[in-house]
């Protein structure tokens, strides 16, 4: 498979007709450099959208499978849009700036590689999955064991539930630190080569995020599955900093991070956020970390808040050792608050049409203006963040949910939001209109009532 994508995305098929094609002089070595170049993001980039529809069809089948089976829905409507909203803001810095990972490793492969491994080669394959899989175990792992690693990677264990959607809740920061540990491959391994394996280290985790499916027998002795996946997620004391592999089990198994399930697993951060907004759940962490440090004395303590483990304090080893987190019962309900029939049409509503516009700024990001760029994306992040204030029924969710339907207004008056199907633009401007006059009547309800009991 892996070979049929390269194949697929690669400029030239072997090395023969490398050397045939240069011969002839058709093309220069200069221009086959940049065709070569331009292979990773082409592949990344055929990778998410071939992905998407198998993302959304595995879902929807474990939500009908999980409702047969068990007669409840694996997934509630806000912890749903909440994951599935962390991994749309998780992408937006691609529209601003090429990938970290890749950008970072082409300029080590470009000026210091010490040799370059045949991409026709069965080896080079077979080196560059056990690499990209052996790398990202210690991604994962310094992830848990660095705190300020931990502050992006927490957001992926937010969630108090654990189907397909938790797979795409993604931080928004951790890409900023995880490709410093591919940069070693770049001294021998050709960058389409990384760019189509960590793809597929990727995309072969989005399935075992899934209570639906059980012990595979002789496969859990070498892969990463669901059921050894879904211990990692826990925050059962025998399940933290656990079973940190991609593809593979046995990296854990060799470094002493291995564990299987005993217990009940209960999902979630150690101490819950009981919040659906998603900028908070992206970046809360962070300010706790910064709040932390000003608890200690010494310039040392405070640095190493950063540095050591989330359970660190002075006199306890650098990971801490849990003795102050909270006690599990078995029988923890995960939060989800009650919320108008109504009001979950509306936010899904809302929700598709912040969608619509985030897939046509992707779309078109070669042509947009950066103006632009900057405006749409602002208005998806205030749809997201605003989506969430309603989620949580908070007190300035009308004027914060008004403000956004000004916004929406003024996109439609120019152009810059389409609706979900073109015979239903008179019917969608029709509806943002009409949601702009609810929310500014309740903002000014709010305020009168506010303003009658300070009188």
């Amino acid at each position: 498979m892996c070979l049929n994508m390269y194949n697929r995305c690669a400029p030239l098929r072997s090395r023969h007709a490398l050397h045939s094609w240069l011969s002839t002089g058709h093309v220069s070595r200069l221009r086959l450099q940049s065709l070569g170049q331009g292979v990773p993001s082409r592949v990344r980039a055929r990778a998410h959208q071939q992905a998407t529809p198998f993302f959304v069809g595995l879902m929807v089948l474990e939500l009908v499978v999980g409702f047969l089976k068990t007669g409840a829905p694996v997934v509630t409507l806000s912890d749903g849009l909440t994951s599935v909203s962390a991994g749309m803001i998780s992408r937006i810095p691609l529209l601003f700036m090429r990938g970290c990972e890749l950008t970072a490793y082409m300029f080590v492969w470009d000026r210091y590689r010490l040799l370059e491994l045949p991409w026709d080669s069965a080896w080079t394959w077979w080196i560059a999955f056990l690499c990209v899989d052996f790398c990202y175990y210690w991604v994962h792992r310094l992830a848990h064991e660095v705190s300020f690693m931990w502050a992006a990677h927490q957001v992926h264990h937010s969630s108090e539930y654990y189907n397909l959607t938790t797979a795409l809740r993604q931080s928004l920061t951790q890409q900023f630190t995880s490709w410093i540990f591919y940069l070693p491959m770049a001294l021998i391994v050709p960058p389409a080569v990384f760019a189509v394996h960590i793809q597929l280290n990727l995309l072969y985790q989005f399935w075992i995020h899934t209570e639906l499916i059980k012990n595979l027998g002789p496969l859990e002795w070498v892969f990463n599955t669901p059921t050894y996946h879904k211990v990692h997620h826990g925050r059962n004391s025998y399940c933290i900093d656990k079973n940190y592999g991609g593809i593979l089990i046995i990296w854990d198994r060799l470094f002493g991070t291995f564990a299987a399930e005993k217990d009940k697993v209960v999902f979630g951060l150690v101490s819950p956020i009981n919040t659906f907004e998603i900028l908070y759940v992206q970046l809360h962490y962070y300010l706790y970390l910064g709040r932390r440090s000003t608890t200690f004395k010494t310039i040392s303590d405070k640095c190493l808040t950063f540095i050591n483990g989330p359970s660190w304090k002075p006199g306890k080893p650098r990971l801490g050792d849990h003795l102050d987190n909270p006690k599990l019962t078995g029988q923890e309900v995960p939060h989800d608050p009650s919320w108008s029939l109504p009001l979950q049409m509306y936010v899904i509503i809302h929700f598709l049409l912040a969608l619509g516009t985030y897939q046509d700024v992707f779309d078109n990001k070669m042509t947009l203006s950066q103006f632009n760029m900057l405006g749409m994306t602002g208005y998806v992040l205030l749809t997201l963040t605003s989506m969430g204030f309603l989620i949580d029924q908070r007190p300035r969710a009308a004027v914060l949910e008004m403000l956004r339907c000004v916004l929406m207004v003024t996109m439609q008056r120019y152009g810059y939001m389409k609706p979900l199907l073109p015979t239903l633009a008179v019917t969608t401007q029709a509806f943002v209109s009409l949601s702009l006059l609810y929310w500014a009547l309740r903002s000014f309800s709010q305020m009168f009532s506010i303003r009658k009991k300070t009188d």
